[in-house]
């Protein structure tokens, strides 16, 4: 009777290992996918004075959509890091100026035909389409680690160690959900 009372609270154990060693793996995938995007927020932001520049030299009077891409950008590099929702919130702001942006560009031919805007405009769309990759990776950790928190019996480990849900990276505005309007 002794051996299975000590077999029984050995398997328990290792259970219980199994389960915390999985959580720990679930978080640091959560963190390395918060990493990822936080690097390519940063690819993004130090793109943005380069193009702000270029569109300067040839819409000078376009002083408004200028000053709202810097002024988004210098908010969104100045969140906390792991300040996820603040950062999506930033991030989505700084993803409508640049829009605005690139929408007044359209109306300088000159503009759309540097070489120079070329190239950063295709640097912005690979970091945007970097962005969203690592946005699908992070959100895909964040749902495995918050499934393993809420579910039983890993959130029997998940309570008595202190892991916590982590939040997802969303588009905070309604407007960024909405299909787009085609008009022929």
């Amino acid at each position: 009777m002794s051996w299975f009372i000590l077999a029984a609270l050995v398997a328990l154990s290792v259970f219980a290992i199994v389960l915390y060693n999985s959580l720990v793996k679930k978080r640091q995938m959560t963190e390395e996918g918060w990493s990822g995007i936080d690097v390519q927020l940063k690819r993004r932001a130090n793109l943005i004075p380069n193009l702000v520049e270029t569109v300067k030299g040839y819409a000078s009077h376009e002083r408004e959509a200028l000053e709202a891409v810097t002024r988004m950008r210098t908010e969104a590099v100045s969140k906390p890091k792991d300040d996820v929702a603040g950062r999506a919130q930033a991030e989505g702001a700084l993803s409508q100026a640049l829009g605005r942006l690139f929408a007044v560009a359209e109306a300088y031919p000159d503009l759309k035909a540097s070489q120079n805007f070329a190239d950063l405009h295709k640097s912005l769309d690979e970091v945007e389409d970097a962005i969203q990759m690592a946005r699908r990776y992070y959100n895909g950790a964040v749902r495995n680690l918050n499934v393993a928190v809420e579910s039983f019996p890993s959130n029997l480990i998940a309570k008595q160690f202190r892991f916590e849900k982590a939040e997802y990276f969303e588009i905070e505005d309604d407007a960024d959900r909405a299909v787009p309007d085609v008009k022929f």
